[in-house]
């Protein structure tokens, strides 16, 4: 019997269903809170108290909340439109397309160098544009070659996930993972990336060495494929893709450029998302001008890209909405101190352990990178306070759930896509990554508690 999972709409509403339903049965109460140096409230431990008197939210307000919850959250919200529309440009150009293609062109010959500048390609495109969805017209490409090189389908789609799984994991400037967290958190913008990069190596390293194993393995004998019991679809790649151009490298550059700006600019003038947004649709607009694309076309295409994450903008309303569900029924604080009581005990090192093993459970439930982040982190961000954990190490045990997770959980529609895509069976899939998914979730604790003893801010 096959258990269907809700979409994840679905889900989001049930807690926000729960989220009100605890307003009338938790107890209400509050912690005391004072500002840090960075001018940012954060909660005083074992400072809270429950209210002698108990005032309910009416049920109209699990129909009223979300219009306040999409007003709080429209920042985040424009700025990923932007996002999606800019990219949409961008990809238009045929850039992204031509790039991979000669990677794989390049290095289609060469088993070991395709698998690992094919898995860097994809963790770098993940880190830095929070590309997933992008990658699924290159399986078919990605299978052909791997099939022509003597291996299977399932090491394909290894090179694939586990390359944008890594990128998700230790994202550098996910604008739709690590920048909505810090954002909710009120941690500086892109701020610790340079411990994200650090570990972005060990984490590629065993990624790649569990690919490779695998994919070389089936190579030298092919009894050794997981899915050589069943009958695969031999794709063939395509007969053309685009030529990587000298325009296509001007735009490569000013997509480089237009990243190291934005970096620049958060660290150096305090920029945020109205400032990033800027830069996303000047470099949209700059792509437009240099490619020569007809204005009207364009415009279409922004709009397209941008209607594309419409369901990411409903995820990111929905989830808030749970959070301010908790704010305004005043149960907030008694669920965080619920939660921080036994990690309070445990002491910091476990406690940031601890977040990430939740982060990686709950991401089974709420699969969205951006969603989650509004659904833990009102939680989180006070839990860390309270535990000695600074809410940077709080975000990125988040990062670390998310990410990697995103390599497991079937409720991943990019992974079922994939997976679809190259004809592989979930089960079969299952058996392949959750070696790995063990060896990351060791590693993911050992730099949570190498972050916490460093001071990670």
């Amino acid at each position: 019997m096959k258990i269907k999972v809700p979409h994840t709409l679905v889900l989001l509403f049930g807690m926000m269903v729960l989220a009100l339903l605890s307003t009338y049965v938790l107890p209400q109460g509050e912690f005391e809170t004072v500002k840090n140096d960075e001018g940012k409230a954060v909660v005083v431990p074992n400072s809270y108290k429950e209210f002698p008197d108990k005032s309910l939210l009416s049920f109209w307000s699990l129909f009223t909340i979300l219009p306040k919850a999409f007003a709080d959250s429209q920042g985040i919200i424009f700025f990923i439109f932007i996002i999606g529309g800019a990219l949409a440009v961008i990809k238009s150009t045929g850039v992204i397309d031509a790039f991979l293609g000669k990677l794989l062109e390049k290095f289609g010959t060469r088993p070991q160098i395709l698998i690992v500048f094919s898995m860097l390609v994809f963790a770098i495109g993940s880190s830095t544009l929070g590309m997933a969805e992008e990658y699924l017209p290159f399986i078919p490409i990605l299978v052909a070659m791997c099939f022509g090189m003597r291996m299977d389908a399932l090491s394909a789609v290894g090179v694939m996930v586990v390359g944008y799984g890594v990128g998700y994991g230790t994202a550098a400037i996910n604008p739709f993972t690590v920048m909505i967290a810090q954002e909710v958190a009120e941690v500086p913008p892109t701020s610790g990336i340079w411990y994200r990069i650090v570990w972005m190596i060990p984490f590629f390293l065993v990624g790649w060495h569990h690919v490779q194993k695998y994919a070389i393995g089936v190579r030298k004998d092919p009894s050794m494929s997981l899915t050589k019991d069943i009958e695969q679809i031999r794709i063939q790649p395509a007969k053309e893709y685009p030529k990587l151009t000298k325009i296509h490298g001007i735009i490569l550059l000013l997509t480089i450029f237009a990243l190291c700006l934005i970096v620049y600019g958060i660290s150096s003038w305090h920029w945020y998302l109205t400032e990033l947004g800027a830069v996303f649709f000047g470099l949209a607009v700059t792509v437009v001008i240099v490619y020569r694309l007809n204005p009207s076309r364009a415009a279409k295409t922004f709009g397209i890209g941008a209607s594309e994450l419409t369901m990411t903008a409903l995820l990111i309303g929905f989830a808030r909405s749970i959070a301010l569900l908790l704010e305004e029924g005043q149960v907030l604080h008694t669920v965080v101190n619920a939660l921080a009581a036994p990690l309070q005990s445990a002491g910091p090192e476990v406690a940031s352990v601890g977040m990430y093993l939740f982060q990686s459970v709950l991401n089974f439930f709420v699969p969205s990178g951006s969603g989650q982040a509004y659904v833990t982190m009102p939680l989180m961000a006070p839990i860390a306070d309270l535990t000695g954990v600074s809410r940077q190490v709080a975000v990125l045990a988040y990062q670390f759930g998310d990410g990697f997770t995103n390599m497991l959980v079937p409720t991943n529609a990019v992974l079922m896509g994939i997976l679809g895509i190259a004809g592989i069976p979930y089960d079969k899939w299952f058996k392949f990554i959750i070696p790995l998914m063990v060896k990351f979730w060791i590693l993911g604790s050992i730099a949570l508690v190498v972050a916490v003893v460093l001071g990670y801010r």
